[in-house]
């Protein structure tokens, strides 16, 4: 256990909607400190999202080093390089937590714009240190960068996680719809589980160079005429990272599956999923589903095979006073395919 009496309470925070790309260096006021909770100081962090707040603090991909553990703190150490990713918190005492499902608790408690039982706001990673339950911190493999590793918190974890779900590996083949911050990890991910075939769609051919060196065996213009009827019963599993409102069909998805396919929505619209026939899904006895982000022990997993298997983060490095430059860029799609922040303050 040591002191934290140095560690400063500072972050970017937003203090009004309307200026959602404006933040102010704001002083703000931790959870209190509980017998398995750990002191972070930050050194990069990526991401935000959601209503908020205010003033709030976000980002939700943090890695940096332990300065600080309680006194019941069995996994970890003063120095330990360290991540946390888009939950903080949960209930710790129903089936779902007792059972490594703490990621889907009904009282989840998000990295930032949560309400703490003693009533704080959880405010994130734009900031100078975090404090999290050890259930909710993540060591880092030697071999991560921590800015490699953080972005892998929350984007890495989303595509992982429904990957293992649901028997990615060999003899399965993969399709991954959109390469961008989700996609360009679910086709490392299933290359890494050794994905028999590996299969990238985006609706034009500017990434498929990039598809091609993430992993990817096969990539499908969905621009293109006749996609559908080449592409009919091949696939096991979908991780869909795209707002298919706007993109493709749920129909033309479904018929590239297998029978009992699977296909998992990772992307998060503004809006419902567009209408889906019960024809199309009962064709093929298709499954259609959805994941959030993944348990400690699959974070774990996921980072140990980041590092054995060269998983790589496709990242922009800014200063984090340059937080307004990054939301804006990620809003006009403009990052390739991760913004990471870099603790200045």
């Amino acid at each position: 256990m040591s002191s934290n009496t140095e560690l400063q309470w500072k972050g970017y925070a937003v203090h009004d909607t309307k200026l959602w790309d404006q933040f102010k260096v704001t002083d703000f006021k931790p959870k209190g400190i509980e017998d398995k909770d750990i002191d972070i100081k930050i050194h990069t962090i990526t991401g935000g999202w959601g209503e908020v707040r205010l003033p709030l603090i976000s980002g939700h991909e943090i890695t940096g080093h332990v300065v600080r553990v309680g006194p019941k703190v069995t996994e970890f150490k003063v120095g330990d390089r360290v991540g946390v990713g888009a939950q903080a918190g949960s209930c710790y005492d129903c089936q779902r937590c007792k059972n490594g499902a703490e990621n889907y608790c009904h009282k989840v408690i998000h990295t930032y714009n949560s309400i703490y039982p003693d009533g704080t706001v959880s405010q994130g990673g734009y900031a100078t240190a975090i404090r999290a339950n050890e259930l909710f911190v993540f060591r880092i493999p030697d071999a991560l960068p921590l800015e490699q590793a953080a972005p892998m918190l929350c984007a890495g974890i989303t595509t992982y996680s429904p990957l293992r779900t649901n028997g990615a590996g060999p003899g399965k083949s993969v399709g991954v719809i959109g390469i961008g911050g989700l996609g360009h990890y679910a086709l490392q991910f299933a290359k890494a589980m050794k994905s028999d075939k590996v299969v990238a769609f985006s609706h034009s051919e500017n990434k498929k160079a990039d598809a091609l060196a993430l992993g990817a065996t096969d990539f499908v213009n969905t621009g293109a005429k006749n996609w559908v009827e080449e592409w009919t019963d091949t696939l096991d599993i979908i991780l869909c990272t795209v707002d298919v409102s706007q993109h493709i069909p749920l129909s033309d998805i479904f018929a590239t599956l297998k029978v009992h396919g699977r296909c998992v929505m990772l992307a998060l619209p503004d809006d419902a999923l567009p209408p889906i026939h019960p024809f199309s899904l009962m064709a093929s006895g298709v499954l259609l589903g959805g994941s959030h982000i993944g348990s400690k022990a699959e974070i774990v997993e996921m980072l140990d095979l980041a590092a054995k298997e060269g998983v790589k983060s496709y990242i922009e490095m800014l200063p984090m006073k340059e937080v307004g430059k990054a939301v804006q860029g990620m809003k006009a799609g403009k990052v390739r395919y991760r913004y990471v922040l870099k603790v200045d303050i």
